[in-house]
This record gives structure tokens, sequence and C-alpha cells, in this order.
């Protein structure tokens, strides 16, 4: 910066010596002495007043300048020290181009949230006026006159029940999203018998199972427990929320099931496969999305509140883990995912990679 303020000033004083003592050669009886004198005390004058406006009035300014960006960027600037000798505005303009990219990602990220914003709320909306709607509606028709009918009565109750219920459901989902986003949801790690919590959660699907005529499997390679590290409660959410979609979406005579598989030593996969409808190609990428419904009239009416997969989601990602999904349409939908192993695994003469056997 030194060089180039004081190669500016050398320029600009030379020029004003230059003209003062061309001007000084029209004056009639002047001595050749006393231009030299001009010359020096118009260059040297000129000379140091224009270097300390260059100086105190616009180079100060620039460092000023690049100082606030400095101030502003989140990450500290290196390119200082490298670019010391480059010219200054050069630099600031760098700095000022730079600084300008972030803030325009910046904005496109509060677009994008905004837009998220506006659709989630929509969707919320959406689906709160449903179960508030049918209520609403079956307790009118009670205050109208149908109360005093004891079967009508008992009807409309258990529906508007069930609305309430649905509706419970929904804010309850709502509030695990946006206190695991939100931080206040924090996860609870500890070692845990995987296999276990599996049976458990068959056994409580059982009769939901025997109802829909869907057979319930769980791989049966492993004569002791799989004992993986995470949040019991938070994976067993996970568990139970893809085994019921399993069993929701399967026809009466398929079949639902549970499989491990040892991955690089140290990780357990869980997968959870199911010889339902499958899902279209286009919707895989969707599925975890807030609300997102591959088909969503069949959807509504077989329950739920369309943001099960997106709290799975949410889970395995405070696990470090990722939900995955390979489907084929009509054919059926394999879900898996990875957690860490705590212990060895003892596993019966079949290999991990053969196929697996179901009990």
């Amino acid at each position: 910066m030194q060089f180039n303020s004081r190669a500016i000033a050398l320029l600009l004083a030379l020029c004003v010596a230059t003209i003062t003592t061309a001007f000084l050669y029209l004056v009639p009886n002047i001595t050749t002495t006393s231009i030299v004198i001009a010359f020096l005390l118009s260059f040297s004058s000129s000379y140091i007043l224009v270097r300390l406006v260059l100086e105190f009035l616009f180079f100060r300014q620039i460092e000023t300048i690049y100082e606030s960006l400095k101030k502003l960027k989140e990450s500290e600037i290196t390119l200082r020290g490298r670019l010391s000798s480059v010219n200054p505005l050069k630099r600031i303009n760098r700095e000022i181009s730079s600084f300008a990219k972030s803030k325009e990602r910046e904005i496109e990220e509060l677009k994008e949230r905004e837009n998220f914003r506006r659709e989630f709320i929509a969707d919320v909306s959406h689906e709160l006026k449903t179960p508030i709607f049918a209520a609403q509606g079956f307790v009118h028709t009670l205050l109208d006159g149908a109360i005093n009918d004891k079967e009508v009565r008992k009807k409309f109750l258990r529906k508007a029940a069930k609305s309430l219920d649905a509706l419970d459901l929904l804010v309850q989902d709502i509030l695990t999203i946006s206190q695991i986003e939100s931080g206040e949801i924090k996860m609870h790690f500890e070692n845990f018998d995987m296999r276990g919590m599996c049976a458990e959660i068959l056994e409580q699907l059982e009769d939901k199972a025997d109802k829909k005529g869907v057979e319930l499997k769980m791989s049966k390679k492993y004569k002791d427990p799989i004992i993986v590290r995470g949040d019991y409660r938070r994976i067993y959410q996970v568990m139970l929320n893809l085994i019921s979609n399993a069993i929701k979406y399967t026809k009466k005579g398929g079949q639902a099931k549970i499989g491990f598989r040892e991955i690089a030593g140290d990780k357990i996969r869980i997968i959870v496969t199911d010889t339902g409808r499958g899902i279209p190609e286009s919707d895989i990428s969707r599925i975890f999305e807030r609300f997102y419904r591959v088909d969503k009239s069949r959807s509504r009416e077989k329950g739920g509140t369309g943001l099960g997969l997106s709290i799975v989601k949410h889970i395995l990602e405070s696990h470090n883990s990722e939900i995955m999904v390979e489907s084929e349409y009509k054919i059926g939908s394999k879900f898996y995912f990875e957690l860490e192993k705590a212990n060895y695994i003892d596993k019966v003469d079949e290999g991990w990679e053969e196929e697996e056997d179901y009990a």
C-alpha cells in the first residue's frame, strides 16, 4: 500500500510542479534560480499534501472498510497476509466480491426456509383440519338432538374420540420433529439388545398383522443377543414405525420381515422388508419429507400422520446414521439403517452374506 500511495503522490506532485514552472516562464524578468526554487517548493508541498490525502483520507478508509469486512466474515480471513503487497483496490474488490457472494448464499437459504415455512404451515393446517372438522361434526350432531338416541350417541362419541386421538397423535409427531431439530430432545446412548427389541415389537404388532393377514418374520440366524449402541426409546420408535408401515402397506397373504447384517466389523445393519405394493421410483426421493404421501387418499384412509418416516430420518441422523430404501413398485420395499455394534455377535454356521433365514 505504501508503494502505491508514494507512486501516485510523486506523479501528481511532478505534474503540479511542471505546470507551476510553465506558468513562471511566462512571468517577465524572472530568474532561473527562482524557477528552480519554485519547482522544488511546489513539488515538495504537492507531494506532502497528496501523500497525506491519500494516506489519511483514502487508503485509511479502504483499510477501515477491509477490517470491517474481516469482522463480518464468520471464518478468519487468511488472504490479508498473502495479499499485503497487492494493490489495495484489488484486494478490497476481492473481499467485497467474496462477501457479496456469501450474502447471496445466505439470502437464497433464507428464501428456501421461507418457502419451507409456508409449505409447512399449509400442510399442518390441512392435516389438522381433517380430525378437527370430523370431531366437530360428530359433537354438533349430538348437540342437535342425536344425543337422545343411545345407539347413535355411543357411535358418534366413539368416532369423535377416534378423531381426537388422531389429532393428538399428529400434534405429538409435530412436537417430536420440532424438538429433535431444535436440540431439545437429546439422545441418551446406551447398549441394548436389538434382536430383543425387534421381538418385543413383533409381539406388540402380532394382532394387527393377524387381522391384516400379514405374516411377521424375524431372522433366526443368531443364538445370542445383538448388542448395539443408541437411544433405546428412539430406535424403538424407528422400528415400530417401519414395521407398522410394512404391515399397513402389505396385502393379505404377504410378509413383513426383519433381518440383520454385520457391516465392516463394527456396524449392524437392520433391515425391514415387505411384500407390499412398493413405492414408485419418482416418489422414493420424497417419502421422508413431512406430510408427503405416495397415495394421499389411500394413505389417509389407512391412518397415520404423514410424519412417521420424517421422524425416522431425524432420529437416525442424530445417531450419525441414515435411513435407506430400495423398492420395486407392486413388488415390495426394503428399508435399512446401521447402528454401531457394541460387541461381537456369535453366528450360526450360515454366513452373514447368505440369504436370511427367518423364523
